[in-house]
Parts: C-alpha cells; structure tokens; sequence
C-alpha cells in the first residue's frame, strides 16, 4: 500500500494529463476556433499540428468562403475606421498543417483548397489520399511522411507543380510505373522508410531533382537511367540490398552519396563525379577501391570504409587533397600507405579493429595527429619534397596541378579559374595585402585556403571577397579571435575550417551563415559549444574534437536538423545524455577520449548506430 502512494503522489506532482482521450467530430470542430479562422484568413496559414484530431473539421475545407453570419459582420463602410475583419484583406489559404494527430482519411472536399501551395499531413494515420488530391493544381510542397499509406490515386500524380514530395515511413512497396516521372518540377524526393524493392520507374524522368532518398527499403537494383539526374546533389541509398551499381560518372553535380549497409563488393564506379564531398561506404562487403575513383575526386572531404573486407588501401588515396575525415575501421588492412601523412586537411583518421602489423597499438591510441605524424617519418625526405607540389619561392593560386607559380602575390589571371580557388597555404605568412583578395575576387574566386601560416588575425581584405565565398580554411594559424565581420558579410560561407588555431568563442554574427554545412574548430580551447551554432539550420558536419568542452548541449545541436556528423573526442565531457541517441539523422559520432564513464569503450568502438542505440535505451 504505501508503494502505491508513493507511485499515486509522484503521478499528482507530474500534473500529468492523460495521452488519450475520446475525441469525436464535435471535439475536433471546436479545435478550429473563430480566433484561428481569423488569423488564417488575415495569412493564408492554419497550422492545427498536436491537436489529437481524429478528423478535419468541416471549416477547414471551406475557410476560403464566408457563410451567412459572417457576411454580416462584415464591416464594408470604407470610411469608418475599424479593427473589425474586412473581406478585401482576407487571404486565401496557401499552407494547411495537419501534422501529429490521428487522422486515417482526408475528405473529397479538399479540393476547394486551390490555392494551397503546402501541406503537411505527416505523422497521422493515414492509410489512403483521395483522388481529389489531384485537383490542388497550386501545390508546391507536400509531407505524407509516418503515416499507413501504400499506394497513390492516379490523380495525384497531376500535381505537376510539386517541388518536394515526402512519403517516407509509409508501406509503399511500388510506385505506379507511369506517374512518378509526370511530376517534372520535383526537385526533392524522400521516399525512405518503406519496402520498395527497386528504385521506382520513371524516377529518370526527374531531370530537376536534388536531392533523392530512398534509404532503409528492399532495393537490390538500380537502373541505369539513374544517371539522367544531371542536377542531383544529394543521393540517399544507406540501408537497402545493392550487389552492384551502375556507372555514376553522369552525377557531375553530386556532392553526398550515402551507400552504407548494403551488399557491396567493390567501391562504385564514379569516375566523373568530380563534385562528390562525401561518400559513405560503411558497412558492405567491399574488398577493393578502384585507384582510378581516388585519382578523380579532388573535392573528397569524408570516406567512410568502415566494417568492409578490405586489406589494402591505393597508394592513390594520397590525391584527395582535400580529405578531412578517413575512417577504415574493422576492415582487415595490414597497412597503411604513408602517403596518408601528406593530407593536408586530414584531421581525423579511423583505424581500429584493424590487424595492423607496421603501426604499434599506442600510436595509434594517440589519436589522428599522432598516427599521420608516424606516417610522415616513414616517408623519405624526396618523398615529402615530392608530395607538395609548391615552390618555396611564390605563392600559389589554384593547385599545382596549374604549373602556375610566382615569386610575388598573383594577379587576377593567375588563379584556378576551374576550381575558383586561392591558396596560399604554408606560406609562412603574417598577414596577407587586401589587392590579393581584390584581384581574387575579380577572378571570381570563391575559395580561400590560408591554412599552414603564421597569420595572428583574420586578413581584413578577406571581406571585400563578400557573398563570393564559399570555402574558407584558416587552420593552423594563430588566430585568437574571429571578427564579427566574418558573419555579416560572408553570408554565403559553406565550408569553415578554423581548426589548430587559440580560440575560445565564435561570434553571434556567424548565426547569420545559414548556408553553412561544414564547421571544423578542432584543436582549439573552446570550453562550450558555441551558442551560434543553434542558428545555423543547414550545418551537416561539425568537427569540435581536441578541444576542452565540458558539456554536450542539447538545446545548441538541436538548431541543425541535419546534423549528420559529430565529433567531440578528446574534450572534457563527463556526460553524455541519453538524448543525444534521438538525434538519428546522425551517421557519424565521435566520442572517445572523453571521462565520462558510460558509454564504454565496447559500445564506443561499434560505431554510430551502437552508440545512438544505447543512448536511446538508456532514456526514463
């Protein structure tokens, strides 16, 4: 008895309201108040998410017109000055927000929504659309994600002004073989989450599309067509049954392709992906990269091997100039190409469950910067002279690939007008003229590298660079301080690489960089994630490692919904929340070299899923 007190007195402190009610036609039409009909008719929007509709109401179908009552209450006396609603001022309804209730049917009435051009209907329990779905000729954006849905009415596939289309976590096990390719304005589709088993027909169609997910299905084959999306960045088939893939060299704008948990056997054929930034391979059965895929992936930041069956690595791996993150773990390599010591932005390099015989345990313990040091002395002194490719006596604009060199700053003329870059990198340099960015600038060029210097502030020239700039590196510097103006006036910045320098904040200013997807601050003194992080919505990769943070804030990491790569190793956290396991969007967590205590080291070296899943499991 005094158990049960004790559990009926915690319940009456929660206050806590009960998860389910009865909820009938009468309850959900008093969910849509007078109140919301007025502030929906004032901005074209009706958000009823969370409201435990187990229907629409009626209303909602006909909020664009005016029943009796309404019409006299209308003040039309243009003379009279009024806070009343004026008819003129109404706006039809162009967004409609279902989403979280417990919807399983939608009316034939929501064809008097013309004028939508968003709906969201996800997370209900949908298990059909009716066919007068069709009819909302206006309608640009639609989420049906986490609903019962397995098939599509004909209709629907003459909404041809579709620009993002969401039907993952549904029971699709097809899509019509003549409809998906109708809708010619998609340029996002998510169709992850179900139970295809091929890639739909027609996709090939959808010449606009971007970005493409279809992960976590049965698929086993992908057509050949598939090369037709000329325009696609972002390719999402992680979780599927591919033995094989055909050539994706046509993909020349692909900068994300996510492969892992698949049946592969060799690394894809993506000779002319040449934009390609991201490549995740982990967990196939893959034996052997083709050298010639490394020799033509100069924009390659993060390769993901790992839990493969390789047992060597090219020598050719030396060409991704650009490889900031390398992870081979638990594959059965014996060796590692010294060459890797010559990476310039290599900062975290994975290698453990490896039978390695030429590298000792404690070396590679140490971490990144120790095992890449080892490779470096391995290496002859002709062979590193070899592997820059710079003359010590100019300053390089471009790559060395250009052959350009000079002894004095360069003119316009002399940057890499196909990559667009100025690198003055390892130049020894203190401060940079402000003519160096002007002339940059007039050559168009949109990425900076000033990494390997001496520099103790950001170059004040940097900004007249403005909306240009893509990608910057300022590692390994001796910058204190980043200006503000950083954040004001290169808002387009995409790329931040600021690691190995002494800095202990970002600015606020840096929450205007909503454009940004890669933000590497390893190898700093920060003892907190920096608060700007919050507002950037668009960051993908975040590399804080070797650094003294203390604490993992949720509420900071929550402002980016795509986060997809987190590294905090080797900082002074001594908690993880278990909250951190509900970030699933998450392919990549580091967390070793940190004091707390649980996760284990076992749990650890599983990877990502392992880890999210304790996490998760460990939640009250």
């Amino acid at each position: 008895m005094s158990h049960l007190k004790g559990v009926k007195s915690r319940i009456r402190r929660s206050h806590l309201n009960p998860v389910f009610r009865l909820q009938n036609k009468e309850s959900d039409a008093k969910e849509l108040s007078p109140h919301l009909i007025k502030l929906a008719r004032r901005s074209g929007q009706l958000v009823l998410s969370g409201r435990g509709l187990a229907s629409v109401p009626d209303k909602v179908w006909d909020i664009n017109d005016l029943d009796e009552a309404e019409i006299r209450q209308i003040d039309v006396k243009l003379d009279r000055d009024t806070e009343g609603d004026r008819w003129w001022e109404y706006e039809p309804l162009h967004l409609l927000d279902l989403s979280s209730n417990s919807l399983t049917k939608l009316s034939a009435k929501i064809r008097n929504l013309s004028s939508l051009t968003v709906l969201n209907l996800q997370d209900n329990s949908l298990e059909s659309l009716p066919s007068e779905i069709g009819s909302l000729k206006n309608l640009q954006k639609l989420n049906l994600s986490h609903n019962k849905i397995c098939d599509l009415p004909n209709d629907f596939f003459r909404l041809h002004e579709l620009r993002s289309l969401m039907i993952s976590h549904n029971l699709f096990h097809d899509l019509p073989s003549e409809g998906i390719g109708d809708l010619i304005m998609l340029d996002y589709l998510d169709i992850s989450h179900n139970k295809l088993s091929a890639v739909p027909p027609g996709v090939g169609f959808l010449t606009r599309l971007k970005h493409l997910s279809m992960s976590h299905n049965n698929i086993s084959d992908v057509p050949p067509d598939i090369g037709n999306l000329r325009v696609l960045q972002i390719m999402d088939l992680a979780y599927n049954k591919l033995s094989d893939l055909p050539p994706l060299g046509e993909l020349r704008k692909l900068e994300i392709l996510y492969l892992q948990h698949n049946l592969l056997s060799s690394s894809p054929n993506l000779v002319g992906c040449v934009n390609l930034k991201e490549l995740h391979l982990a967990d196939n059965s893959i034996k052997v990269v083709q050298a010639e895929i490394l020799e033509n992936l100069p924009h390659l930041k993060v390769l993901n091997l790992r839990d493969n069956k390789l047992d060597s690595i090219p020598v050719e791996v030396c060409c991704l100039k650009s490889l900031i993150r390398l992870d081979l773990a638990n594959n059965t390599l014996t060796t590692l190409p010294s060459a890797l010591g010559l990476l310039p932005h290599l900062q975290a390099l994975q290698v453990e469950g490896n039978p390695l015989r030429g590298v000792r345990a404690d070396i590679i313990r140490c971490g990144t910067a120790r095992l890449l040091k080892y490779l470096r002395e391995k290496l002859d002194k002709a062979d590193v002279e070899g592997g820059d490719g710079q003359n010590e006596t100019g300053l390089i604009i471009g790559n060395a690939e250009t052959g350009d060199q000079s002894v004095s700053f360069p003119d316009r003329y002399a940057v890499l007008r196909s990559g667009q870059t100025l690198s003055l990198a390892n130049r020894n340099l203190s401060s940079v003229p402000k003519e160096v960015f002007v002339e940059a600038g007039a050559a168009n060029a949109n990425s900076i590298d000033l990494s390997r210097n001496i520099l103790p502030e950001v170059p004040y020239g940097l900004f007249t660079l403005g909306q240009c700039l893509k990608d910057l590196n300022l590692s390994s510097n001796r910058l204190t301080s980043i200006p503000p103006d950083l954040g004001l006036t290169c808002t387009h910045l995409q790329f931040i690489d600021l690691q190995k320098n002494s800095l202990e904040v970002l600015p606020q200013e840096f929450s205007s960089l909503t454009s940004l997807r890669e933000l590497i601050i390893a190898f700093n003194k920060f003892k907190s994630l920096p608060a700007c992080l919050k507002q950037l919505p668009a960051l993908e990769i975040l590399i804080a490692r070797d650094n003294q943070i203390e604490e993992i804030d949720l509420n900071i990491l929550s402002g980016s919904k795509i986060l997809t790569t987190l590294d905090l190793s080797n900082n002074n956290i001594h908690f993880v929340p278990p909250q951190l396991g509900l970030m699933e969007q998450l392919r990549c967590l580091e967390l070793s070299g940190n004091p707390f205590r649980v996760p284990r080291h076992a749990i650890l070296s599983k990877g990502t899923p392992a880890i999210l899943s304790y996490l998760r499991d460990r939640i009250a």
